[in-house]
């Protein structure tokens, strides 16, 4: 046969002739080519016969601790070296998926959290929606005071719970470890800080992977869409139940900064100062688009199965793609020349499609780690929510949206942050004076970690965080309560920073 094609000329024409040739005779038939798994010894090639043509290979099996997946590829005929000598076929980065322990445990993931149950429906703002009854999870730290004026909320972001510190309940450090504390940035000496999980999560507040009372079966994706106006409206229902009037302060970042805001301006009366740190007045389209496209890497998994997933195989390669993505934004490219550069995993190795960069490596890595962690859904639902995020929606203009902020404001960005860009922090700050608020402070740092800088740098996010909620305002004359009062405190200044 190889002397029937040597004949003609390139490597092209022997390839699709070698290839036609083995189909003519039925030479394939029944013979598929796929990926080589772990227990394969590297190199040799491996085959599903089918004994039927209707039969379907099984695409993704266990083995010991690792997932295998068999990916169906073209199959390469031998043919002389002299002529063509390519590249493998076989992708151990494709099938190397480890598991990383059992199938995730979502009420079990955070120990040591609090929980209010609300039984009464809670109603919902788009489409009518209702919950028949919802569960807030929470933690505390500090003393709330005889008047119960010290009480500040940190609102939490997209994946984060309501571990923010460590505490005698659950000792694993929390999420703003170094923030929350005794003489830290958000001071436990000084403050009854309170951190609930946000609605739609799976860390102990009503989600998707709850259980519906009235069916007996998790919520999956008949769950109701969740907005940040439904999010904060769980929250305060907390503090009704808390017995807390009103608060010193709101404290976000990212999704939170957008909680801080909107908490301000639906319940003016009960908030007293807020710091919204990397976050926006409203999404724009390219943090929009990165959100949709962590969304459609998961729902595009088979194992999806339309957000019914909870009794069969879970989505995990779709959710690992949907974190390295999102990745992607949280960091800053100056970061990552610094830390990786060009270099390579193995500097001696031959190159493949497969990682060759240490960056791709680490995705790899934060994607794998992160994969089991989190409820997809709950991925799908609250960052639909942040896309969604708009003071100005049903207000006409962004100016009109927030003026219904009457406290004191925080703006903090980072001038490397990609996923909310610094000139949205501007905005806010610009638009908030000029509706009228007088109280306004924007910080801009120049810190490597972009957009997790709110998570990373104690110094610059800590000091700012720290001197704006130990800052007694009255006595530099700022009382929004009363706007006119202030103004005549304020003796004609239009603004004040500090």
């Amino acid at each position: 046969m190889v002397k029937e094609i040597m004949g003609k000329r390139g490597v092209s024409t022997l390839c699709n002739n070698l290839l036609k040739k083995l189909t003519r005779d039925d030479f394939l038939s029944g013979c598929r080519r796929v990926v080589a798994p772990d227990f394969v010894k590297r190199g040799t090639s491996s085959f599903h016969t089918l004994t039927s043509s209707n039969q379907t290979p099984q695409l993704c099996q266990k083995h010991q601790s690792s997932q295998v997946c068999h990916l169906p590829q073209l199959d390469v005929p031998d043919v002389p070296a002299d002529l063509f000598k390519g590249m493998s076929t076989e992708f151990p980065c494709l099938t190397r998926n480890k598991m990383t322990g059992p199938e995730p445990e979502y009420d079990k993931i955070v120990s040591g959290f609090k929980s209010l149950h609300y039984q009464h429906p809670f109603e919902m703002k788009y489409n009518k929606a209702r919950l028949p009854e919802l569960h807030v999870a929470y933690e505390t730290w500090g003393k709330l005071n005889e008047s119960k004026s010290n009480a500040v909320l940190i609102q939490a972001g997209l994946s984060a719970s309501s571990h923010a510190k460590s505490h005698r309940g659950n000792v694993r450090p929390g999420w703003w470890e170094k923030f929350v504390g005794p003489g830290c940035a958000v001071d436990t000496d000084e403050f009854f800080i309170i951190c609930p999980n946000n609605l739609g999560s799976c860390y102990g507040t009503t989600g998707p992977s709850s259980i519906n009372p009235l069916t007996g079966k998790p919520y999956a994706t008949t769950f109701p869409l969740v907005s940040v106006d439904d999010m904060v409206k769980a929250n305060f229902l907390l503090l009704d139940a808390l017995g807390i009037d009103k608060l010193h302060a709101c404290v976000g970042s990212s999704l939170g900064g957008m909680l801080s805001l909107m908490a301000a301006a639906e319940f003016p009366e009960r908030v007293g100062r807020i710091i919204s740190i990397s976050s926006c007045a409203q999404s724009h389209p390219s943090s929009i688009a990165m959100r949709y496209l962590q969304r459609k890497t998961i729902m595009c998994d088979p194992h999806w199965n339309k957000g019914h997933y909870y009794d069969g195989p879970y989505p995990k390669v779709g959710m690992k793609l949907a974190r390295e993505i999102a990745t992607m934004t949280y960091r800053s490219g100056p970061e990552w020349d610094q830390r990786f550069s060009r270099n390579k995993i193995d500097p001696n190795g031959a190159n493949t499609l497969c990682p060759t960069f240490t960056i791709e490596s680490y995705l790899e890595h934060q994607g794998e780690s992160f994969s089991t962690k989190y409820d997809p859904n709950s991925l799908l639902y609250i960052s639909k929510a942040m896309d969604l995020f708009d003071m100005a929606e049903g207000y006409g203009s962004l100016k009109k949206g927030l003026s219904r902020v009457k406290c004191p404001v925080m703006v903090v960005g980072v001038q490397t942050d990609i996923l909310f860009p610094i000139w949205q922090q501007r905005e806010l700050a610009k638009v908030l004076q000029e509706s009228g608020n007088l109280g306004v402070t924007f910080y801009e740092l120049n810190s490597l970690f972009g957009h997790d800088t709110f998570l990373l740098d104690i110094n610059g996010v800590g000091a700012a965080v720290k001197g704006f909620l130990e800052t007694n305002l009255k006595s530099l004359g700022i009382d929004f309560v009363n706007k006119e009062t202030m103004q005549e405190n304020m003796h004609s200044r239009e603004r004040i920073f500090f």
